[in-house]
C-alpha cells in the first residue's frame, strides 16, 4: 500500500487523535493510532476504552488497508519531516517506509485484527449545541468536578435537559456549578460524562458561533461530532447528586464586587499558601469593605477591598482555590456573594447573568491568636 498526504494535516490529526491513545495496556494494539485506508482517505483512530477520538484526512492512493503505528514515535518522525509531502508505504508484512524530502524513516507496524470497535451512533439521541456555547459551558464548570474515586460518578459532569434548558453540572463534595443555557430539544434526558473526555472536547471545539456540536447519547455512551473529528466516550453510571435542592434560594447578607480586585486581592493571599501550608483565607464583610486575611508558617497577608454590602456583618473562611476558580471563569466585572452565615454555602453569581451558579462550603475557622 502507497499513499501521499499533507503533512500539516497528518500532524494536526495525529496530535488530536493521540490524546486518546493509552499509555500502557494489556492490549499492545491499543497504545498505538489505527490507521484505515480507503477511497483516497485515511482514518486516524485512538482508544482506550474509556474515550476514542477519530478522524479522517484526505490522502492520494489507489490502495486499501489498515495498519497500527505506534503514536509517539510516529507523531514525532512526522513533525521532523522537512518537506509538506509525506510519503507512507506499507509492505505485507507491515513494514513502513516513511520518506519527506531526503529524509527516510523505516519502521514497523503492527496488525489491527484485534483492535476493538467503537460504539455506533445507531439507538442514539441526537443532541444539537453551539460549540463556543458547549466550551464555556464546560470551562465554567469542570474544574468543580471530584477528583477522588469516593463517589465516581462524580468524576464526571451531569448533563441535564428538561424543558428546552440545557444544565452542565460539577460538584465534589465542597463545591457546586452550575451553567445552563436554553436548548432545542424536544424531550427531557439525564446523564453523566467523564471530566476527562470533556477536557478533550473542549480542546476541539471552535469559538465560530456557526459551528455545531452534534451528540449522539445511547444508554451507555456518548459520541461528540466536532469539526470532522468524532469524540467516543462511555457514560458514568449511578445516581448523581441532587443539585437542584442544594442551591439556597434565600440569603441574609449580599455583597457586590469588582471581580477583578477580588481576584488580586486572592491571588496575593495564595502566595502564602500551598499543600504544606493549607490555612484557609478569612473574609470579612462589613461598613462597604471585604477584609482578607491568612497565616501560614511562610507569613501574614492583611488586605481589603470596597464592595457593596447589604444585610448582617459575616466573618468567614474559605478554601482560597476553591473561592479563586469560579471568579477566574465568570466574564462580567461585577460578582454577587450571598451568604446566610458563617457556616453555610456561599453562593458565587455574575451581577447581570442568571446562567451561572457556583457553591462553595465555608471552612469552620479557629479563634485568631
Amino acid at each position: 500500500m502507497k499513499l501521499k498526504c499533507n503533512k500539516s494535516s497528518l500532524y494536526e490529526a495525529i496530535v488530536n487523535v493521540s490524546k486518546a491513545v493509552s499509555e500502557r495496556s494489556s492490549l499492545p494494539s491499543l497504545e498505538g493510532i489505527k490507521f484505515k485506508v480507503s477511497d483516497n482517505l485515511m482514518e486516524l483512530t485512538g482508544y482506550n476504552l474509556e474515550i476514542g477520538i477519530r478522524t479522517t484526512i484526505s490522502v492520494v492512493t489507489q490502495d486499501n488497508g489498515e495498519f497500527i503505528l505506534n503514536a509517539k514515535l510516529f507523531c514525532e518522525m512526522i513533525r521532523k519531516m522537512p518537506e509538506e509531502d509525506i510519503f507512507i508505504e506499507v509492505s505485507d508484512n507491515l513494514q513502513v517506509t516513511l520518506s519527506s524530502g531526503v529524509t527516510t524513516f523505516n519502521l514497523s507496524a503492527v496488525s489491527s485484527e484485534d483492535y476493538p470497535e467503537l460504539p455506533v451512533k445507531t439507538d442514539c439521541d441526537e443532541i444539537n449545541v453551539a460549540q463556543p456555547i458547549l466550551k464555556n459551558m464546560i470551562n465554567q464548570t469542570i474544574f468543580a468536578v471530584a477528583v477522588t474515586d469516593m463517589k465516581p460518578i462524580l468524576k464526571g459532569e451531569l448533563f441535564d435537559i428538561e424543558n428546552g434548558m440545557f444544565n452542565l453540572v460539577a460538584i465534589d463534595g465542597y463545591r457546586l456549578a452550575v451553567r445552563k443555557e436554553p436548548i432545542k430539544y424536544d424531550g427531557n434526558i439525564k446523564f453523566v460524562v467523564p471530566a476527562k473526555t470533556l477536557s478533550e472536547v473542549s480542546k476541539l471545539l471552535s469559538d465560530n458561533d456557526d459551528d455545531k456540536c452534534s451528540m449522539f447519547v445511547s444508554a451507555k455512551h456518548i459520541i461528540f461530532e466536532i469539526n470532522g473529528y468524532y469524540v467516543y466516550s462511555r457514560l458514568l453510571e449511578g445516581e448523581f447528586h441532587p443539585y437542584k435542592s442544594a442551591i439556597p434560594e434565600t440569603f441574609t447578607t449580599e455583597v457586590i464586587a469588582d471581580r477583578k480586585n477580588l481576584i488580586e486581592t486572592l491571588e496575593r493571599a495564595m502566595l502564602l499558601i500551598n499543600e504544606r501550608n493549607p490555612s484557609p483565607v478569612r473574609c470579612y464583610f462589613e461598613n462597604g469593605i471585604i477584609k482578607v486575611k491568612c497565616s501560614t508558617s511562610m507569613g501574614k497577608i492583611t488586605d481589603e477591598i470596597k464592595a457593596d454590602i447589604s444585610g448582617p456583618v459575616i466573618e468567614i473562611g474559605f478554601k482560597c482555590k476553591y473561592f479563586l476558580d469560579p471568579l477566574k471563569v465568570i466574564n462580567e466585572d461585577k460578582i454577587k456573594l450571598q451568604m446566610s452565615g458563617s457556616l453555610l454555602p456561599m453562593k458565587i453569581v455574575p451581577c447581570d447573568d442568571s446562567n451561572y451558579t457556583f457553591l462553595v462550603l465555608p471552612v469552620r475557622l479557629s479563634k485568631e491568636s
